[in-house]
């Protein structure tokens, strides 16, 4: 079966658009274009020929694309490991949630406790998904309910600001409130599409009133002519520098990377959970522990996910904010750009006027690969190409209130009825069937002794059966 081509599936939009590297790359592919055209008209139009010998053309083009594919390829492997990171938090999560809903809390104290913590879990990865995309603070509508009711100073519930702890420290001051504007008055901030997007995961989450706006789960940044004509950045510069005015902050600008990406909130979440250990050495949740609903063999998992959160954390950081070196970016560029450019010069000779679309699809599949490189380097932004954190988050979510709500019966309620046939095909009679009499096993129409040597009998005629019914004639 043939695989769904990418290119034609799903309808094309502007977005779509974006996620080709075309919007990126066309004006350079239009420089070189004329620069083959200018080369070919000249020679064919006049008595100068700008042919020059291609001699340097095989070995210089041969080392160009093992650096391209160096180069591509290693951005390729930083897509790949940010997204065994978030596997790594998905697998943590789901463990942590598990060893948490091990203990059969019938308490409703105890139950608060243990969901409580398990909703510190999902607020990590949020809180790692803003992070990636350097957004500072933990006022987000996907966020503060999660954890609005930690601790917000050093000594009790009120105190001064200067006692206020880090992880309610925002750096974003354009979301303060105002000091006469009363916090019953705040809401969520509306962005402008949302009154026509019906899809609004935040539903799901606590709702709990905060002293700030709480800032959108998602903000993209805009779209503007400039993302789909290149070219104009340069006349905008050049006004800026005739008129001398500064240039303005774009929130959510489309970039590779940001400014060094710094947060303490998924380091401070995990601290909180840690605590939990620390003060109850054998357990997640000390309220489990104090009623001996936990085993201490669980607080060694509990440990080792918890580990696992904060490599994870540091590794994201660390593909976050290491760039390639710029020395290297930018001697690949420029030689590229040198390369494309004799290029038309070199293959004169040989094409004529398929000059012009050669250097045309050379410079579009030589640049193409290029950006695509820079493109998926830094995989934690909005853009098609980028991972989607958000599905990441949802799952995570969808997945804790799945575990807490699955409920821990006796098996002795469940596995002896009509509906369980255990020794099937061999025997196909209930498990119920199998124990109302309280005698021994026997398989029917069977001679040997009922027990145990009939049992054994059961399952290795039910083996057969299975190895011969499930292989292909």
């Amino acid at each position: 079966m043939v695989s769904a081509n990418p290119l034609f599936r799903g309808s094309w939009n502007a977005r779509k658009f974006q996620a080709t590297v075309i919007n990126d790359i066309w004006p350079e592919v239009l420089f070189f274009s004329l620069v083959a055209t200018m080369v070919t008209l000249v020679s064919e139009k006049t008595e100068k020929n700008l042919g020059i010998s291609n001699q340097l053309l095989t070995v210089l083009g041969t080392v160009l694309g093992l650096v391209i594919s160096f180069r591509t390829s290693s951005a390729y492997e930083r897509y790949q490991d940010g997204r065994k990171m978030w596997t790594n938090i998905i697998t943590a999560s789901r463990n942590l949630a598990q060893q948490g809903a091990a203990a059969n809390a019938t308490a409703l104290q105890n139950v608060i406790e243990r969901k409580t913590m398990i909703n510190l879990i999902l607020a990590y990865a949020v809180s790692v998904k803003h992070f990636l995309r350097g957004e500072q603070g933990v006022y987000y509508e996907d966020l503060y309910p999660l954890i609005s009711f930690l601790p917000r100073y050093a000594n009790g519930e009120q105190g001064p600001e200067a006692e206020k702890l880090p992880l309610w420290q925002d750096v974003d001051e354009q979301y303060s409130r105002k000091p006469d504007q009363p916090a019953t008055e705040l809401g969520r901030e509306q962005s402008a599409d949302s009154d026509s997007n019906t899809f609004d995961p935040e539903k799901a989450l606590p709702n709990v009133a905060s002293e700030r706006p709480l800032k959108p789960a998602r903000n993209p940044p805009v779209a503007t002519l400039l993302d789909y004509i290149p070219l104009l950045r340069l006349f905008r510069w050049i006004g800026r520098k005739l008129t001398g005015a500064s240039r303005p902050k774009r929130v959510g600008k489309k970039r590779a990377y940001n400014e060094y990406v710094e947060s303490h909130i998924p380091l401070e979440i995990v601290l909180v959970l840690s605590k939990y250990v620390t003060l109850q050495p054998c357990s997640l949740f000390p309220g489990c522990m104090r009623n001996g609903l936990l085993q201490p063999a669980i607080a060694t998992g509990v440990t080792a996910n918890l580990t696992t959160l904060q490599d994870t954390l540091s590794n994201l950081e660390r593909i976050c904010n290491t760039p390639l070196p710029f020395a290297y970016q930018a001697h690949l560029r420029m030689s590229l750009w040198l390369y494309l450019f004799f290029l038309p010069f070199q293959i004169y000779k040989s094409f004529f006027w398929v000059t012009i679309p050669g250097t045309a699809f050379a410079s579009f599949l030589l640049l193409g690969f290029l950006e695509i490189g820079q493109e998926i380097e830094n995989p934690f932004n909005y853009d098609l190409n980028d991972l989607d954190l958000d599905y990441f988050c949802h799952a995570i979510q969808r997945e804790l209130h799945l575990i807490t709500a699955h409920t821990m019966p006796n098996p002795a309620d469940f596995l002896f009825n009509n509906l369980n046939q255990p020794f099937a095909p061999a025997d196909r009679r209930s498990a119920k069937e199998l124990t109302e009499n309280n005698a021994n096993y026997y398989l029917p129409n069977e001679t040997v002794q009922p027990g145990i040597a009939s049992l054994r009998r059961t399952l290795v005629k039910g083996w057969k059966d299975v190895d011969t019914l499930t292989r292909k004639p």
